[in-house]
Formats: C-alpha cells, sequence, structure tokens
C-alpha cells in the first residue's frame, strides 16, 4: 500500500464518476489520498468528498496562491474559521507562491503565506506548499519561523540539486515528488538520488493534472501515482516495496493526524 499525498479528486474533473475513481486507486494499493485545498469553494467540496469516505481521504485547508486577490485578509478570515476539531484537518494547503503567469498580487501572496504559516504554528498542522518562480522569497520567509514550524511538504519538486539542498534544510520537510519525474525530459531520476534521502520524499499525482508516463496527456488519477513510485524505485535502485516503505513512513511522520485513528 501507499499514498498519494495530493490529488484534487473533490473537482468537477471527477463530478461524474468519483467512485469508480476511488475503487481503482483502492484497486492499485493506494491506502489513503490526502486532499488540498485552493479557496473557500474547494474547502466545503473536500470536507464532503472526506465524510463520503472516511479513514481514506482526508482534507486541507489553504488558499492557494493563484487564488490570492486584492481580498485575500477577508478570503483568509473566511477560511480560518473552517479550523475546528470536527472538520480534521490534516494540514494547512494549497499554499505558497506562485509568480508563474503574473507577479501582480506579489505582496498580497507573500502577505497570505505568512498568515497561513502562521496557522501552522498555532495550530501544529503541517504545511502543503506550492511553489513555481518564487523559491528564493518562500525560503526567506520560511527562514523566518525555522524553529516553529511542524512541518510539511514542498509539492510538485521539479528542481535540481541545489534547490533540493535548500529546501531540506527546514527540518521534518520532505520533497513531493509526482508525474514530472517520469516524463522523458525530467532531470529528476539524476537529481534525486544525488540529493534527496529516500526519507525524505513523499508521492502524489497532483491528480487531474500532470498525469505520469505512460497515462501523459489523460486525465490523472490517484492509481496511477503507482507510476511515480515505479519510477522512483528505478531511479534509487530499489524494490518497489522500499519505495513504498519510505514514502509512507514520511508521510506518517509528515502527516500523523492521517494515522490517528
Amino acid at each position: 500500500m501507499f499514498i498519494d499525498t495530493h490529488t484534487h479528486l473533490d473537482g468537477d474533473e471527477f463530478a461524474t464518476d468519483r467512485a469508480e475513481v476511488m475503487a481503482r486507486a483502492r484497486e492499485a494499493g493506494v491506502g489513503k489520498v490526502f486532499l488540498p485545498a485552493i479557496d473557500i469553494k474547494s474547502t466545503e467540496a473536500i470536507l464532503d468528498v472526506c465524510r463520503q469516505y472516511p479513514g481514506y481521504a482526508y482534507p486541507m485547508v489553504g488558499l492557494h496562491p493563484e487564488e490570492v486577490r486584492a481580498d485575500w485578509r477577508d478570503v483568509l478570515a473566511q477560511m480560518k474559521q473552517y479550523l475546528k476539531p470536527e472538520n480534521r484537518f490534516i494540514a494547512i494547503g494549497e499554499v505558497g507562491l506562485d509568480y508563474y503567469w503574473s507577479r501582480e498580487f506579489e505582496q498580497e501572496q507573500l502577505d497570505a503565506f505568512e498568515e497561513q504559516v502562521k496557522w501552522s504554528v498555532e495550530t501544529r498542522l503541517p504545511l502543503m506548499i506550492h511553489c513555481r518562480k518564487g523559491q528564493n522569497e518562500m525560503v526567506q520567509l520560511l527562514r523566518r519561523y525555522k524553529n516553529d514550524l511542524p512541518g510539511g511538504v514542498f509539492h510538485c519538486f521539479t528542481g535540481n540539486e541545489h534547490e533540493a539542498e535548500e529546501l531540506l534544510q527546514f527540518d521534518n520537510f520532505v520533497l513531493g515528488i509526482g508525474g514530472v519525474l517520469t516524463f522523458k525530459k525530467s532531470h529528476l531520476p539524476e537529481v534525486l538520488p544525488a540529493a534527496v534521502p529516500l526519507d525524505r520524499i513523499v508521492i502524489e499525482t497532483d491528480s487531474p493534472y500532470m498525469a505520469p508516463v505512460p497515462m501523459r496527456g489523460q486525465r490523472n488519477e490517484s492509481a496511477y501515482v503507482k507510476f511515480v513510485l515505479q519510477r522512483l524505485a528505478e531511479a534509487y535502485g530499489v524494490s518497489d516495496d522500499a519505495v513504498a516503505e519510505a514514502t509512507n513512513a514520511a508521510a506518517k511522520r509528515i502527516f500523523p493526524l492521517a494515522f490517528a485513528e
């Protein structure tokens, strides 16, 4: 069994066949799925899905950087109201910085991210961090809280050895590795064994996005995380079982509330 630590199974893309998608995931060996929020609407949707699949689907709450606008304070004030014990969130996420398309809300993204980092410190819930074209700013911000952070995941890591080492300076953080690992032009099969201990990795799909080879171009789903696991095993020269064991242990370490039952 292994874990898909980042999947958007609440999305409209799964509206007509979510039950079948969940069944295929279980059949493929996926023991749990973790669902990050991106805004208020998705938080409601995620909680609904997780109530339908107790002990299998686990929710996170956070405002995705691409959803940050001038009204971010009001949005976060509303989202924080969801942070109560009965909702059983396992993490603060998906949060972070994304300057890939635009820097229009650069300062707002930084401020919203910092506010949610504070949520993590206050609640002791780990962070699920999304970062594109903003690693320097992200690292600078996180360093201010380094001694207080409970841990988390740098989701969808696609960087080089230097970038990996820079992120792994944060104790109890791991790298989330997904379908990009399997792409023909990916340098991750070389970078990861050179710079990242296997016990600092969790696996993820980010479904419905970025389906791994041999499913590339299709809608991604949690069952396909097995292809990420298999490619990791090849890259590290170990068995599939060894990767499952290491990544499960990392997930358990980072997200203890998902294993508390």
